[in-house]
């Protein structure tokens, strides 16, 4: 992320101009921060996981979203643009719009070099504001590496950690197994694409 000149806007600001804009940007107490467009595997992990999550949950009260519905964070103004989110139930949205919604259950974040350390770190923590959110997943497009956060129900967030394309993450905000070697079909590292 990058700051903007320093003009603090208001949120109704910032959504004014997010709708002019040619890009996508976040937007915490005050700043606009412009995000970085993905790469091919990061478009081919948040995709793989989003078609397995709409087929999976199909029937079901549940819904994924990709990473152009836009997520407000009520109790400390994040706004902004997760790659894969379910909501189970009614979907919550901004008052006035269609196109922010506010009570994810599932958050899924595909891990670029310029972001890991903030997706990790201080986006995690204002995530963990939401009341609905059960389950928080990092998936590494660099290499076979998965950190899944699951809330407990004494509010303490639990971390499993999956490293081999043979591995299951289960989302058990969802109930939905999602095996490693779809996670990561088609990515490719160095010439090489797993899974065809």
């Amino acid at each position: 992320m990058v700051a903007n000149p320093q003009k603090f806007y208001s949120p109704e600001e910032y959504l004014a101009l997010e709708e002019m804009a040619e890009y996508r940007s976040e937007y915490y107490r005050g700043e606009i921060f412009a995000m970085a467009g993905g790469s091919a595997n990061h478009n081919r992990i948040a995709g793989n996981i989003y078609l397995e999550l709409r087929e999976t949950l199909k029937g079901k009260p549940c819904e994924a979203f990709i990473t152009d519905m836009r997520l407000h964070v009520k109790k400390n103004s994040l706004y902004t643009y997760p790659d894969v989110m379910v909501v189970c139930g009614r979907i919550e949205y901004v008052k006035g719009r269609t196109d922010t919604l506010t009570n994810p259950v599932v958050i899924i974040e595909v891990l670029s070099d310029s972001t890991q350390a903030y997706d990790r770190g201080a986006k995690f923590e204002l995530y963990r504001a939401i009341e609905s959110l059960q389950d928080y997943v990092l998936v590494d497009q660099g290499r076979v590496h998965v950190e899944y956060f699951h809330k407990l129900e004494d509010g303490r967030w639990l971390l499993a950690e999956f490293n081999e394309l043979e591995a299951v993450l289960r989302l058990e905000g969802v109930g939905v197994e999602i095996p490693l070697s779809l996670v990561y079909q088609r990515v490719e590292w160095e010439n090489f694409i797993l899974g065809e």
